[in-house]
């Protein structure tokens, strides 16, 4: 049979190979509010191409969707962004970022599923909508860590009155980041990695 004319399917690319040393892989979630930059982050750190289920915003979104803070936004995750990091030789992470607004919330059980842990990002000028994602979490046991993404209009506050204002306790780490910056993104994830270290450690790991 002759098969010239048909379509080739393309096999993987390159860059999107695991690597040869890589000899374990854990599973992170990005989760946040609405335009708090999940889905820059995961594009910014991402050693491959991410995956991205984003969607142009209509009218029918206006009153539904809070985009306070985000009004030049254009485009939103309506399941999931994918992307995927070599913290070492032999540890990879896959990173799955959430969608934010509330009507999409019921994907997030899917998301946690095998989540190692989680990276909370934060916009200083919505601390509230941090509440009920870092809830979800604290009830699926999934441990996190949060990052508070620098937008240039945000206010700034000391991390112990953000400790404060979250209600956070003493041992949960907050570091401030710039989600488009690659080395910024992969302090996070490092600073995540080390605390979940640290609670394997003390045997609160489950």
């Amino acid at each position: 049979m002759d098969f010239n004319g048909s379509d080739t399917i393309p096999g993987p690319r390159a860059e999107d190979q695991l690597p040869h040393t890589a000899q374990a892989a854990a599973k992170i979630v990005i989760v946040g509010g609405f335009g708090v930059g999940k889905t820059t982050m995961v594009g910014s750190v991402s050693e491959i191409t991410p995956l991205t289920t984003e969607e142009t915003m209509t009218q029918a979104g206006i009153g539904v969707d809070d985009n306070f803070g985000s009004a030049s936004k254009t485009a939103t995750t309506v399941a999931m962004d994918f992307g995927r990091i070599s913290i070492t030789e032999q540890l990879v992470l896959y990173l799955f970022g959430t969608p934010g607004q509330q009507r999409f919330w019921f994907l997030w059980n899917g998301l946690f599923e095998g989540a190692l842990g989680a990276v909370v990002l934060v916009d200083t000028r919505r601390l509230e909508v941090s509440f009920d994602v870092m809830g979800r979490l604290e009830e699926r046991g999934v441990p996190f860590v949060v990052a508070i993404n620098s937008f240039p209009d945000a206010p700034r506050y000391a991390i112990e009155e953000l400790r404060t204002a979250l209600d956070l306790t003493p041992d949960i780490p907050i570091i401030e980041c710039d989600a488009r910056r690659r080395a910024s993104s992969r302090d996070v994830l490092m600073t995540l990695m080390r605390f979940l270290h640290s609670l394997a450690m003390t045997g609160s790991l489950t």
